[in-house]
This record gives structure tokens, sequence and C-alpha cells, in this order.
């Protein structure tokens, strides 16, 4: 087997030699498994001495690592989609720079990447955050979850998967990308294994409450059309109420409950196109979904596998992955 493993680098001049020296050790030992392996050192534009230590790291290793360092600081996820466009070897491995993710846990995840299976996550036995971090992490779940990710309570950072599955999202340019999402749209043939987990002991994630809830947010307004489906739910409602509300008011007039004059006139015409409007821009808000959904670059289908050997027009049929 042979292995790229992408590990996006924010902060990290303290840990990031010590993950490197983990993995290198361990799948560079005999009876690792392990035919060939590189570990991509992604910088994300971080503000200390960590892009001078990945180059450093890279000088003293050319063979097995490799710098890439980003302009700016775009986000762990964009991070990892620029690693796993660079990587060369067949499976991706992704984990964090701070050493909660264990190197010894790796073999976990490539034993569990069986034919059948194309994507695998490392579940902590525990939540190793607080609370209110934890509160903040199952919102994002559930959001990947209403962004269509299939098993997304076992979502995690620390994970392996085949290269080929990025084909499915090699147009992406969206600013902010999710790459569970993106790789949902490439297999829902995902596994999990338990792995152990340790604790951060140096510096502070860069991940606060407040940017998971903003990660969310761009989450489900990106991904989701479940927003615009509420609205045009709530058309529906208001419409229906509209009726309904307008033959009350008829009624109450027909039976002479109404003294005041013009009453009825104002309330029904009130009723009747306030749920006509919320009702329009239910319908509007459908068509804009198909527009988000379409502008999204999901792909029509991907292929695991083809036994044919004739030529396929990719832009056409699709894209193998």
């Amino acid at each position: 087997m042979q292995v790229s493993v992408v590990i996006p680098c924010y902060r990290s001049q303290d840990t990031v030699p010590h993950v490197v020296a983990d993995v290198v050790e361990l799948l560079g030992a005999p009876g690792s498994g392990v035919d060939d392996f590189e570990v991509v050192l992604v910088v994300d534009g971080s503000p200390d001495g960590t892009a001078r230590v990945a180059r450093d790291l890279a000088a003293a290793r050319p063979d097995r690592v490799r710098a890439v360092e980003l302009r700016r600081n775009y986000g762990q996820h964009n991070a990892l989609i620029a690693g796993i466009r660079r990587a060369r070897f067949p499976v991706v491995v992704t984990m964090d720079d701070d050493r909660q993710h264990r190197a010894d846990q790796i073999p976990l995840l490539l034993a569990a990447l069986g034919d059948d299976v194309d994507l695998v996550y490392g579940v902590a036995v525990e939540e190793e955050h607080g609370a209110l971090r934890s509160l903040a992490s199952r919102l994002v779940k559930r959001t990947l979850a209403m962004a269509g990710v299939p098993k997304a309570d076992d979502v995690s950072a620390f994970r392996a998967f085949r290269t080929s599955l990025r084909d499915t999202f090699r147009h992406v340019t969206d600013p902010y990308s999710s790459l569970d999402v993106l790789l949902s749209w490439a297999t829902t043939s995902i596994g999990r294994v338990v792995v152990r987990m340790d604790e951060r002991t140096v510096g502070t994630s860069s991940y606060t409450l407040r940017s998971l809830v903003r990660h969310a947010l761009n989450m489900v307004t990106g991904y989701s059309n479940v927003p615009l489906r509420m609205v045009a739910w709530l058309g529906w409602f208001c419409a229906a109420l509209g009726v309904v509300l307008g033959a009350v008011v008829v009624w109450k007039f027909a039976a002479g409950d109404t003294t005041v004059a013009g009453f009825t006139t104002i309330a029904a015409m009130v009723a009747l196109f306030s749920g006509a409007q919320m009702l329009s821009l239910g319908v509007i808000g459908e068509y804009l979904g198909r527009l988000h959904t379409r502008s999204m670059g999901k792909p029509t289908y991907a292929v695991r596998r083809d036994t044919g050997a004739a030529p396929v027009d990719e832009d056409l049929q699709g894209r193998d992955a």
C-alpha cells in the first residue's frame, strides 16, 4: 500500500516536527504494511515559524516530506484540499498537527479500507473537548447531515480514503468548502474505527465556538437547500392559513357577526394576498434551490470500477472515481 499523509499546519511550529517524526517512524518501519509513503505539510498562512519548520523538515527528508505554503490563511478544509490535490499515492490519510491524532492509529484506518470501503473515519473513544466545544461539534455534524453527508456522527478530521475520490470535486473552487461534504459526493461506502486520541498539550485549538458555528452556517447555506425548503413550506402553510382566515371572515360577515364597515373586505384581502405572496416566495425558493445545487459542481455520478475497455467521454458521461 502507498499512502500520502496530508497535514494542515497552523501555529504548530512546536508540534509538527514530532508529528512528522512519528509518522515517518511508523510508516517506514518494516512490517508496517506500507510500501511507500509521503507526508504533505500544508502551511495555512501561519503567522509564526511553522512555514520555516515545514521547509526544514522537507529539506531534511526530501524523499518523504513535502512542504506546501499557502499565501494566506484559507481555513483547514481548503488547506486539506490543496494537499489532497497534490497527493501522489492511491490512499490519503488526513490528520491534525497538534499531536491529538496518534500516528500509531493510522494502521487501523488503513486496515478498514477494504474492497467495498472507500472512506474511513477515526472516531475517538471519548470527546476530548469542553462542553461548549463539544456542543458546537455536534452542531457541525447536524449540519453535515442536513447537507447530505451519510453517517455524519462519525465524521472527524482523522480519515483515510482513496485518492481517486478527489476526481469528483476537482473543479470545485468554493472558498467555503467542506471536505466531508465533497467526499460524500463521491461515495457512501464509509466505515469507522474507534481510535485512541491524545489531549492537546501545546497551544490552543484555532477552532473556537464562534468559528465552528460560522463553519456550520457556511455548510448549511453552501451545501444544503434546507433554508430555502423551509421558506417554501412556510409559504404553503401561510397560503393555506390565508384561505382559511379569509373564509372565516366572510362567514362571520354572512352571519352578521361583523359590525365594522369594510373590515371583511380588508381582512379577506390581507389574508389571501399575504398567503399568495408567501406561496410565491416558496416557488421562487424552489427554483433558486435548483440553481444553487447546479452551481455546486456536484458530479452526476462517480464510477467505482469499470470492466469495459471502451473509451468514455468524461465531459459528457461523468467522472470516474
